[in-house]
């Protein structure tokens, strides 16, 4: 569901006007991330850990309020949520395909809908583009460090842009970096912070 804001008394408003006028309002963040958890519970449920991620991050995204508004056309809206759309790879093909699919109660069940969507398309997308997006993609070839996406660049996208690469062994432990391309107007650091958090505590509750 979608909700019409008040634009004049968004709290954020001076600092939306402030990076208006950018032709550029765009900053990338990377950060490290403990997967130790999340890798084990995946192993043990024998699910993907690519799905799951995507999932968790979802459910981090969607906590914080921030990442859930956009424009739409002149009005300033807050989604309910925003949705995932990830590129995927089908065993032996160098060519990949983007999958949308609507989040589920638990990550099993978001898993299973995942894979199966996946594997059962056979178009390189198959919905058109929405505001209320999350947009994941993984190198799972390389340690990852940055990363930058293509756009048709508008100033008014808010579509979250997250990715993440091979996760490293340290010790016991594994991790990986997570990296986020996000729009100045309607995003700040405290709210990846609070992404960071948010995803952390996920993972805890598993």
């Amino acid at each position: 569901m979608t909700h019409t804001v008040d634009k004049a008394a968004w709290p954020r408003r001076e600092l939306f006007d402030f990076f208006s006028p950018m032709s550029q309002p765009f900053f990338s963040v990377t950060f490290k991330q403990d997967v130790t958890r999340l890798y084990r519970f995946a192993k043990e449920n024998r699910l993907s850990f690519y799905h799951s991620l995507v999932y968790l991050c979802t459910q981090a995204v969607n906590q914080v309020e921030a990442f859930r508004y956009a424009l739409q056309g002149e009005d300033l809206v807050l989604f309910d949520q925003r949705i995932p759309s990830f590129t995927d790879l089908k065993p032996g093909a160098e060519a990949f395909h983007i999958v949308t699919l609507p989040m589920e109660e638990d990550i099993r069940s978001f898993c299973a809908a995942a894979k199966a969507k996946s594997a059962a398309q056979n178009t390189f997308l198959d919905q058109e583009d929405s505001l209320d997006l999350i947009y994941f993609t993984c190198l799972p070839w390389v340690e990852l460090t940055a990363l930058t996406n293509e756009r048709n660049f508008d100033p008014g996208d808010a579509v979250p842009r997250i990715a993440w690469g091979r996760f490293a062994q340290e010790g016991e432990r594994k991790a990986l970096h997570i990296s986020m391309e996000l729009n100045h107007r309607f995003v700040d650091g405290l709210h990846v912070g609070r992404f960071h958090e948010a995803l952390e505590t996920l993972m805890e509750e598993l």
